[in-house]
């Protein structure tokens, strides 16, 4: 007679090892009492005879966590009830391993198979790729299984760029939590702060993870100290992990599980979603990327864009896994894309609320701001052919970049360009090189300058981004500049080298507060046209690169400021004038009047190249002639012949000089623009 006997263990993906025994009865129970505890991935049955009994055991073994996790990965498309799904970020330096985390994450839940993989998956542009920043954001859904229940993790992952401060907080607005990641060699830097303290504004659940463990100069122990007094938040349950070795990757993803909240069930409310990100598609139109926060949106649904007001119909609704995947219908906590033929990125910008055109929600969600650019400069093609090109090339890419802002410009110098402006400097650099890359161009950039108001007499207040559109002197009451408050992180050594740069910067001493023995924070309010020039790379000299900085945008001030002239030959070239501050007006005049002199070639005739205050010259220096030998031909004779041929002369170069004109070179204005970004 033959019983058969079967346990009820987790579903096996494949059999890795089958062993048979034959056993003695009295050990029948002990075995399999053991086995159902310490064997929950086995299969096990047995055949009882008279004497003895054949137990045969089947088992998944830990080799085939991969292939579970790939199958796994494959069904990211099936619906998860809403206490199943996690919204999450990353948060962390520049350099500090988030996109490393990102890519073990994807490959550890198999969303992206082995053989596609490569390193910074989710950093698209070569541009990223080669800085090692993050400059667009993406997004990423992930199935991972915990405890035999399925959960969708959504990704989201942040630029950590100052300059994009207003993507940031929108993505964390999307998120209910966040990895805190900081490099154990390393410790906390300016940016990290930065971001965290955005994290904790939107009530986020934040997991500290301390990553590059495997590092020969790792102190974990530090640096979670370091994250308890500088941030506050408790590092007990803090994970060590190695990104690039795929060490503590599956802790991060059971703390993800257990640690961060489910989204609030509002399946039933009026639909309403945050858009994230945007990018222009060249066949479909804008893409938008968005969270569902209330109700739910299907497949050729009629929305509406709460703040620009247009209407569209959704022609392709999906999810990011990294790749886009279409679906039917997207609930309250998802997270996903959408195609509506949408023009302009101006239509569906970051911020901005989605919801029913025929069931609208009664307001939008908090928080949406037009983006400002805070920094502005010329952009002039090298060859004066590429003007209709470089308009071409500024109007695809602000498609793709609701931020950048340009207009016409014509200089006497360099000719047809334009006016740009800019969230930051990185921004500004991030769309020259794209512009150069991407569309061919050669590029001459001016010298970084910021939105400057004037507050007129007549009680106007004007908004001048260019030297050349201030009021005339009679009409200013006051100028007023942006300030910024600017946040410096670095080892205590250098602490007296920063202090001095701050100060030669104009810069307004706040605080300065230890968070370790070694490291020190430095508070300046700082004018941010004294930043936009090389302060950061006079920052990373000064420290030998371990200083890191952060600035937040406080607001205009008034100050000191004028308008300085360069003069040539009695000539105001306007593409020369800058704004500066009065304290600075005779250190820049000088250093610019000295670098003509250097550069303009000789004329016939004496050239004066002055820096003037309104009327008022405040530093000089002149070309001398090139003089042609006239009393080369006197070999003798009397004296009164050659005082005729010197006065004859004189009188000809005084004639020359009021009609003749200076011609400065290319390379002049371009070496003066370089030596504007060293002064101011």
């Amino acid at each position: 007679m033959a019983t058969e006997l079967s346990s009820s263990p987790a579903p096996v993906l494949s059999i890795k090892h089958q062993t048979f025994a034959t056993l003695k009865k009295p050990h029948i129970s002990s075995l399999s009492h053991f086995l159902s505890k310490s064997h929950r991935r086995c299969n096990y049955s047995l055949s009882i005879s008279k004497h003895s009994c054949v137990f045969r055991v089947s088992c998944q073994s830990q080799a085939t966590d991969a292939e579970l996790a790939t199958r796994v990965g494959q069904d990211r498309l099936l619906k998860v009830p809403a206490s199943n799904i996690r919204n999450f970020s990353i948060i962390a330096h520049i350099d500090h391993g988030k996109s490393t985390l990102a890519d073990k994450l994807l490959q550890m839940t198999g969303t992206v198979q082995k053989r596609d993989m490569k390193e910074q998956f989710l950093d698209n542009m070569d541009l990223e790729r080669e800085r090692g920043i993050t400059i667009k954001l993406q997004a990423a859904r992930m199935r991972y299984v915990f405890e035999n229940e399925p959960f969708c993790l959504n990704l989201i992952d942040t630029p950590g760029h100052v300059d994009f401060s207003y993507e940031v907080s929108r993505s964390l607005a999307a998120c209910e939590g966040a990895l805190l990641v900081v490099d154990a060699s390393q410790g906390v830097e300016a940016q990290t702060l930065a971001n965290v303290y955005l994290a904790l504004e939107n009530n986020l659940e934040i997991i500290p993870v301390l990553n590059k463990i495997d590092l020969p100069g790792a102190e974990p122990s530090r640096v979670a100290r370091e994250i308890e007094e500088v941030i506050g938040l408790d590092c007990t349950n803090a994970i060590l992990c190695s990104a690039k070795e795929g060490i503590g990757i599956n802790e991060i993803l059971n703390a993800i599980v257990k640690r961060i909240p489910p989204p609030s069930n509002t399946a039933g409310c009026p639909f309403r979603a945050l858009i994230f990100d945007s990018y222009y598609d060249p066949y479909r139109g804008v893409i938008v990327y968005f969270r569902v926060i209330d109700g739910t949106i299907k497949k050729g649904d009629r929305i509406y864009f709460m703040a620009s007001g247009k209407d569209y119909y959704a022609d392709e609704i999906g999810v990011l896994s990294p790749n886009q995947m279409q679906v039917e219908e997207l609930q309250a906590g998802e997270v996903g894309y959408l195609s509506a033929s949408i023009r302009s990125v101006a239509d569906a910008r970051v911020g901005d609320t989605i919801t029913h055109f025929n069931r609208k929600a009664d307001n939008l969600l908090p928080g949406y701001e037009e983006a400002t650019p805070m920094v502005f400069c010329g952009l002039f093609p090298v060859d004066a052919d590429q003007f209709p090109e470089l308009r071409d090339a500024l109007e695809k890419l602000q498609l793709n970049d609701a931020a950048l802002k340009f207009e016409p410009e014509t200089s006497s110098a360099m000719g047809f360009g334009f006016r740009c402006g800019f969230l930051g400097l990185l921004h500004m650099e991030i769309v020259q090189e794209r512009l150069e890359r991407e569309y061919n161009l050669s590029l001459i950039t001016t010298a970084p300058s910021v939105v400057y108001r004037v507050n007129c007499v007549n009680g106007q207040t004007v908004e001048c981004s260019n030297p050349s559109l201030l009021p005339e002197p009679g009409q200013r009451r006051s100028i007023e500049e942006p300030f910024v408050k600017i946040e410096l992180l670095t080892p205590k050594e250098y602490i007296g080298s920063l202090m001095e740069l701050a100060q030669d910067r104009r810069g307004e001493f706040k605080e300065m507060k230890y968070f370790t023995e070694s490291r020190a924070s430095l508070i300046y309010e700082l004018p941010l046209a004294e930043m936009v020039g090389d302060f950061f790379d006079q920052l990373k000299s000064r420290t030998k690169g371990y200083a890191s900085m952060e600035y937040t945008f406080l607001g205009y001030k008034e100050s000191q400021l004028i308008k300085l002239d360069i003069l040539i030959n009695g000539d105001c070239v306007e593409p020369l004038a800058t704004i500066v501050h009065k304290d600075k007006a005779y250190a820049v005049g000088r250093a610019l009047t000295q670098k003509l002199k250097e550069l303009i070639p000789r004329q016939m005739f004496k050239v004066p190249i002055q820096a003037c205050i309104g009327s008022k010259v405040i530093a000089s220096e002149a070309l001398s002639a090139i003089r042609k030998d006239v009393l080369a031909k006197c070999y003798g004779g009397d004296i009164s012949r050659k005082k005729k041929l010197l006065k004859k002369q004189a009188e000809g170069k005084k004639r020359m000089k009021a009609i003749g004109k200076v011609d400065v070179p290319q390379e002049a204005f371009m070496a003066v623009l370089k030596l504007e970004k060293e002064v101011l």
